[in-house]
């Protein structure tokens, strides 16, 4: 098999996983400063699931998780692990990478145009994760989400809780989810956004406007994940 078709096969592969996500608008908030902003949303591609433990050692050769198996998220680690593993992704896709970085690698650019995988914005992230409606919560939380009363301790199987309408799974619950963006320059530097609840946060703590931040390099932990999303390729 030549290269060509068998990047092709692998594209077909992965977007089995993704979910197309309709254009449209939302409203964001950040509570801490009592600010409201709308965002318009271009149609994008997400994944169904968080990247998954077997899925990421595919690419990158690395277990980092706390609470193995193959199926459940991968967890433990950084923003900038996250945005590696994008771009080894699309590389073996044989697609545009979404980052790139200077010659000492501090500077990061990413170009949301590209039609490699990324992570998504935080404003496609809500979006997508409530999917058409104005709530914070896309069902009962004990069906859609492992959470502190129910996940035992620990992580869990990806897709086993009911996805909302969109077919999005886990978008609440088992692990937070690194976005691409920077939270509040000014005041954080680099710091980046992460969305969704954990399996160790109270039912509180999983909603689809909970907004949370840290390092991008440095902060890794085991209920922080991240899941997949990619730009329809300008025409």
């Amino acid at each position: 098999m030549n290269k060509d078709i068998k990047n092709r096969s692998y594209i077909k592969t992965l977007d089995d996983l993704m979910v197309e996500i309709p254009g449209g608008e939302i409203i964001l908030r950040d509570d801490r400063i009592k600010h409201r902003w709308t965002v318009e949303i271009r149609p994008f591609l997400l994944s169904k699931f968080p990247v998954t433990q077997e899925l990421y050692f595919n690419i990158t050769k690395e277990r980092p998780s706390i609470f193995k198996g193959n199926e459940r998220p991968v967890e433990t680690v950084s923003w900038r692990d996250a945005i590696n593993f994008c771009n080894s992704l699309s590389d073996r896709a044989g697609l545009k990478r979404c980052y790139s970085f200077n010659i000492g690698g501090e500077e990061i650019t990413f170009d949301i145009k590209a039609d490699g995988f990324r992570l998504p914005t935080e404003a496609e992230w809500e979006y997508a994760c409530k999917a058409g409606t104005t709530k914070s919560r896309y069902g009962a939380i004990d069906e859609i989400a492992w959470y502190k009363k129910n996940s035992g301790g620990k992580t869990n199987d990806a897709g086993t809780k009911k996805p909302n309408v969109w077919g999005m799974y886990d978008m609440l619950g088992n692990v937070w989810e690194w976005c691409s963006d920077i939270y509040d320059e000014a005041t954080y530097g680099s710091y980046r956004i992460f969305r969704g609840g954990g399996w160790n946060d109270e039912d509180r703590g999983c909603l689809a406007t909970n907004r949370r931040r840290s390092h991008p390099d440095v902060f890794r932990i085991d209920d922080l994940g991240f899941r997949i999303a990619r730009s329809f390729a300008e025409i």
